[in-house]
């Protein structure tokens, strides 16, 4: 009997054993360089999350909504994040892209000025220099913001001003007022005051989503379940870091140089203020509203056009979210 049981172990340990299945390689291609709004994805790769799903994620670093929407859209990366306005119009042009998860559900888009220079709000806009760059979102969309504002399109001029220049820009009166997304808020604060005055679009009734989660069309019919795994793991990030964001940080900053720390948490406090609706806190963290959606498809087609019309509910898909992780409202700061 003995020897019967050495035997039938000699012949287990002779068979090979069933070789690991090896981890999906999957790209994430950012809309810019990695920020606060990105750490969440950091985090969860950093926790060995998506690994742990069987994905073995790379996050690129990006250069716009434009250049990772046409990315994802010809199938170049599985998944992106992109201004949904931007891929809205990617998708007109035939780019195969599906909005899973938003991460703004406000828009950031502001105008900042000084009230020094005469400027108390939107009516007071005309007459006045905006600086921002030629291809400027709020540049594109001015003539919405100016309908909803109350006054006349051609009542402001713009000047070219880069990016990084903004700040610069307004301290040396070049121009009376900027556009700039509302993470970076508190630069301003710092720099200029009680004298600093600021609209968020939101304010006046234009509230298009801002940067989402996308995905290549194809890859998501031929991948459900990666995809579903990929969606629940990095909604369940951005729920981890509104809870507690230090170690969601210290992985961004681990991964990204050339961070300031204390500048990135600020953006945080701004961030989840971006993240929180009616919906995220009801429905799901990363809730996209079809009502919402159809209005965004309007906007868009007015004022950025549509190349080849199409039926919005086809841009945008909930069915991956998971509904038991809603956006937490305590931990926004008021």
């Amino acid at each position: 009997m003995k020897a019967l049981r050495i035997a039938g172990l000699a012949l287990a340990l002779a068979v090979p054993a069933s070789p690991c299945v090896a981890a999906e390689s999957v790209n994430l291609i950012l809309n810019w360089t990695p920020t606060a709004d990105h750490s969440p994805f950091y985090y969860a790769k950093s926790q060995g999350w998506y690994e742990k799903a069987g994905i073995d994620l790379t996050i690129e670093v990006g250069k716009g909504s434009g250049v990772s929407s046409l990315k994802v859209g010809s199938g170049g990366s599985p998944f992106g994040i992109a201004d949904l306005a931007t891929a809205l119009v990617a998708k007109s042009k035939g780019a195969d892209v599906v909005a899973l998860m938003s991460i703004y559900a406000n828009t950031g888009q502001t105008f900042y000025w000084l009230k020094s220079y005469g400027v108390n709000g939107p009516k007071d806009f005309p007459n006045h220099k905006i600086g921002n760059p030629p291809g400027d979102a709020s540049r594109v969309m001015w003539p919405a913001f100016a309908k909803a504002a109350g006054i006349a399109p051609d009542s402001v001029s713009f000047v070219n001003v880069g990016p990084t220049a903004k700040i610069a820009a307004l301290k040396s009166h070049t121009v009376d007022i900027i556009s700039d997304f509302y993470n970076e808020h508190d630069l301003k604060v710092i720099e200029f005051g009680a004298d600093l005055g600021y609209v968020n679009w939101k304010d006046i009734g234009l509230n298009p989503y801002g940067n989402s989660l996308i995905v290549n069309g194809a890859y998501l019919q031929k991948n459900p379940k990666l995809v579903e795994e990929f969606v629940k793991i990095s909604q369940k990030a951005y729920a981890a870091c509104v809870a507690d964001v230090a170690p969601c940080l210290k992985a961004l900053l681990d991964q990204a140089s050339g961070l300031d720390k204390e500048n990135q948490q600020r953006q945080w406090e701004r961030i989840k203020f971006l993240m929180t609706d009616e919906f995220t806190t009801t429905k799901a963290l990363g809730w996209i509203d079809p009502e919402r959606m159809k209005k965004d498809y309007e906007l868009v087609q007015t004022y950025l056009g549509m190349e080849k019309p199409f039926d919005v509910n086809t841009a945008f898909s909930v069915k991956m979210l998971d509904t038991g992780i809603k956006m937490d409202a305590s931990k926004v700061k008021k």
